[in-house]
């Protein structure tokens, strides 16, 4: 097994575990937001959940009358009351620039931990998304560079593709359509069979289609085309070795979720048993698998989802505890809304950054203009704005219709 970043020395395989252990937690310990970049507090003096049928907005103010707004994701629908029981009022009166410090505490507060998951990570990223946004328009920097410096000023993307309960021949013929669709140079397809949003306690999909998939891929995009592949922790460990070599045969780039998520030794014996590097996170809510897995030299890729993991800096510290031992990220992106964007513009900052990163078309019903980026995909990459904030502008007439959301 190898790591695959470019930032960071590879682990040693002479120092000792407890060594490693004590390197990831003084990453752990380190604060990620700039404060230098504020000369008095920003103390928070409202948070409100804003609604219109399914679409969310956050919008933070300050007592000084800086705002930042973001846009929640789709999951709010189911859990506004936790936004606005557990997490909304322990905002309020913080000085946002111990951001840091908040977003640890928060999860101790009201016994918030006994949340852990999405259940957390959604109205946490969606406030931490807007408190970012207002500092960095008080800071007049873009929040890459809050949060980091800017490695990336452009993102390469990949095409995430789905369909795995579709016939091969078919899977093929769409998986080419959503190709064409956009400018991009990589793709992800998902091997395995039907595990979620199906009531069939017994689906599995199609027999043999990953062993008549994979080889069809390669043979019909071609080697210029950087392939990866997914399973959504699918596989027993057996099998994901068997899958593995098959997908090491046919060149592709690395096999994200092999195993199930949390089963940490066992994703440390499928990449004991590869060459290809082993992604996996888009489903972990804490540290400290993250921790094991690089420590343990379990995982090559890390890949936290900004707004699952409870927002940016959480995910920064994971990105930075792989970089010291020579890993890489590429973070899991929730579709719909502006989580491209969020997404691209923790990506600019991150200095371990993969080659391509999670790409689910531009299409939105979010209304906004960006004055510094067009937002497109060009020669497979997307430039990141470099506006204060994330870069883009709400429309506010648009805002306005969104009511006020109380339990």
């Amino acid at each position: 097994m190898s790591g695959s970043a470019d930032a960071g020395p590879p682990a040693s395989a002479s120092e000792p575990l407890n060594s490693r252990y004590r390197r990831l937690d003084d990453i752990l310990k380190q604060p990620v937001l700039k404060k230098q970049f504020f000369d008095a507090p920003v103390i928070i003096e409202s948070v409100e959940l804003l609604r219109l049928n399914n679409s969310f907005l956050c919008r933070v103010r300050s007592r000084d009358g800086a705002e930042g707004i973001s846009v929640g994701h789709s999951g709010m629908s189911t859990l506004f009351p936790i936004f606005l029981r557990n997490v909304q009022p322990f905002f309020l009166g913080k000085d946002a620039r111990e951001l840091d410090l908040i977003l640890e505490k928060v999860y101790i507060y009201n016994f918030n931990f006994r949340l852990n998951g999405m259940a957390l990570g959604l109205p946490l990223a969606t406030i931490e998304f807007a408190v970012l946004d207002m500092l960095g328009r008080i800071a007049k920097k873009s929040v890459g560079q809050l949060i980091g410096q800017i490695h990336n000023p452009e993102v390469e993307v990949y095409m995430a593709t789905e369909w795995r309960e579709r016939p091969v021949e078919e899977s093929i013929e769409l998986i080419k359509r959503a190709f064409a669709s956009y400018d991009v140079r990589a793709l992800k397809i998902k091997v395995g069979g039907l595990m979620f949003m199906t009531t069939d306690m017994y689906a599995a999909g199609p027999p043999g289609r990953t062993e008549k998939m994979i080889p069809l891929v390669r043979k019909t995009f071609g080697d210029n085309v950087a392939l990866y592949a997914d399973s959504n922790s699918f596989y027993s460990v057996p099998e994901a070795i068997r899958v593995g070599k098959l997908l090491e045969e046919y060149k592709f780039v690395y096999f994200e979720e092999p195993v199930m998520f949390d089963h940490i030794e066992e994703i440390k014996q499928v990449a004991d048993a590869l060459k290809i590097p082993i992604a996996n996170g888009e489903q972990d809510y804490g540290f400290y698998g993250f921790r094991w897995l690089i420590a343990n030299d379990g995982i090559d890729i890390v890949q936290p989802d900004n707004y699952y993991f409870g927002g940016l800096i959480r995910s920064m510290k994971v990105a930075l505890m792989a970089a010291a031992f020579g890993k890489s990220i590429v973070p899991h992106m929730s579709g719909g809304g502006l989580g491209y964007l969020y997404n691209i513009q923790f990506v600019s900052a991150v200095p371990n950054a993969g080659a391509h990163h999670e790409f689910k078309e531009l299409r939105t019903d979010v209304r906004f203009e960006c004055k510094t980026s067009p937002l497109q995909v060009v020669k497979g990459k997307i430039k990141v704005p470099t506006g204060p904030g994330f870069g883009v502008d709400l429309d506010p007439e648009w805002v306005k219709k969104h009511q006020i959301v109380k339990l």
